[in-house]
């Protein structure tokens, strides 16, 4: 197992303990934010193993920055779950991090916020990228594993919902490409104890393909090299000065 992924199991075997589905909504939707927290500060830390030193956020306990920066868009400006900034280039690098981590009540399914979460999601694309057309934002939309296994006869399983619902979101190639689109978007199923945590990644589009974390970075880290081929170069691992 890498290093990355791993790093980040142990921060989900370390968050504390996951409500039941009849506890009050206001415990469930801290529960999951603390998780969508936890993600992106491993993220940021995994970015500056590799050499992006001013990444965020840090954690917790250091004054510089214990949460998401707030960046100013083309259309206004928007927190940011994860972001790598210079003073020359401006926004080099975004991860969007969202969690759905309970079924709803009624339906017994996950998909119940999952239209107002990808909205949120595609609004900071278009917010961003007007801004910063170079940079690359990756999404990470991440479900509790019930979302593999919710299907009825009359409709699929969440997870399958996702891969089609942000299919179109996904794939930007070029920097004068479509704001809304992320460079790339991954749906993440996440199973979270002290005892044993799991979360593997798939490329949105591809439900086949799952991966690991370092997968998901090794790949973001490739297109910035790609696009500031000028300013830095990637060892297939590290992102470093020219």
């Amino acid at each position: 197992m890498s290093t990355d992924h791993q790093r980040l199991l142990n921060v989900l075997c370390g968050l504390e303990p996951k409500p039941s589905l009849k506890a009050r909504a206001s415990d469930k939707k801290r529960y999951s934010e603390l998780m969508s927290a936890a993600i992106a500060q491993v993220v940021a830390e995994c970015l500056r193993q590799r050499g992006l030193s001013g990444a965020r956020p840090v954690a917790s306990g250091n004054r510089v920055s214990g949460a998401e920066r707030r960046m100013a868009g083309g259309i206004g400006d928007k927190r940011v779950d994860v972001t790598w900034a210079t003073e020359e280039a401006g926004l080099l690098l975004a991860f969007s991090v969202k969690c759905i981590s309970f079924p709803d009540l009624r339906t017994k399914n996950y998909q119940k916020n999952f239209t107002n979460r990808r909205g949120d999601m595609l609004f900071e694309a278009v917010t961003l990228h007007r801004r910063f057309p170079y940079a690359t934002l990756v999404g990470l939309f991440v479900f509790d594993e019930g979302a593999r296994h919710d299907g009825t006869s009359r409709r699929s399983p969440t997870i399958e919902n996702a891969h089609r619902g942000l299919r179109l979101f996904t794939g930007r190639q070029d920097p004068a490409g479509r704001d809304e689109q992320f460079e790339s978007f991954y749906l993440g199923l996440v199973s979270a104890s002290p005892e044993q945590s799991t979360i593997p990644f798939a490329r949105v589009g591809q439900p086949d393909s799952e991966f690991e974390l370092d997968r998901v970075i090794t790949d973001a880290l490739r297109v910035v090299a790609e696009r500031n081929s000028d300013a830095y170069d990637f060892d297939g691992h590290s992102l470093k000065p020219r």
